[in-house]
């Protein structure tokens, strides 16, 4: 028997959004992978350097797949249940976890890394970022692209005209830059999202705060039901997410 909308809403709001792996979704939502493998490219790079630093690491989740660290492996990340679920995972890897408020400065040294990373940073300070790293060290990442997921995020809130030149890779290319790096590699991709019920888009605006800021249910209630009533009648809601891996040396 199919879930009725109260009981989608209550699995929802019940799922634990702790640390940045997906798997609740297995079943209610699936999203098409860049091409390019960040995980497997990210583990390549560490498996070289000599200290590194993840910024903004979640729950640690996508660092910990790499086999090796370098001698010094630092993650920094700012919220608690985050910083908690991280720690347990990396620190028997021999990484460090900061908590860190992702606001600069990063509490580090000037030139203290050689290898600089993150996906999907919320925020990136460029200067920050190359001021920590060390001449001829790298920065390498995967970052959210532009107008990533609207579909859904202008079903809750209408157009978002401005918003969706947000995070475009030009401007990031040219914000690194200015901050005196140099982009070695700019790559982006447009990935097709489907989401399956209505307890999906709940976990996913639970966990992904930014996207429809301050959402609950109670005050979404209405546009969850028209939501869920669309799914039953066309089937999957279809979105597209925008990413872009980076690289930047510095001088």
């Amino acid at each position: 028997m199919a879930e009725t909308f109260d009981e989608l809403i209550a699995l929802g709001e019940n799922a634990d959004i702790t640390g940045w792996d997906f798997g609740w979704l297995e079943g209610r939502a699936t999203e098409e992978r860049p091409a390019w493998g960040y995980a497997a490219r990210l583990a390549e790079r560490l498996a070289t350097a000599t200290a590194s630093l993840d910024i903004q690491t979640g729950g640690g989740e996508v660092l910990a797949e790499a086999a090796t660290f370098p001698p010094v492996a630092v993650a920094t990340e700012s919220w608690p249940p985050n910083v908690a679920k991280a720690t347990a995972l990396l620190h028997p890897r021999g990484v460090a976890v900061v908590a860190d408020q992702d606001e600069p400065p990063l509490p580090f040294a000037d030139g203290a890394f050689d290898l600089v990373t993150s996906r999907h940073p919320a925020t990136i300070h460029w200067d920050e970022i190359a001021r920590v790293l060390r001449p001829d060290g790298v920065y390498f990442a995967q970052h959210v692209g532009p107008a990533s997921v609207f579909e859904l995020i202008e079903f809750f809130l209408g157009p978002q005209p401005e918003a969706r030149r947000g995070r475009h890779h030009e401007d990031e290319a040219a914000a690194a830059r200015a901050a005196g790096l140099d982009v070695t590699g700019l790559s982006t991709a447009r990935l097709r999202i489907e989401i399956h019920d209505v307890a999906a888009v709940v976990y996913l605006l639970r966990k992904v705060i930014w996207w429809v800021p301050g959402f609950t249910v109670d005050q979404y209630r209405d546009r969850l039901r028209d939501l869920h009533e669309l799914i039953q009648a066309e089937g999957p809601f279809i979105a597209h997410s925008t990413r872009h891996l980076i690289e930047a040396r510095k001088p």
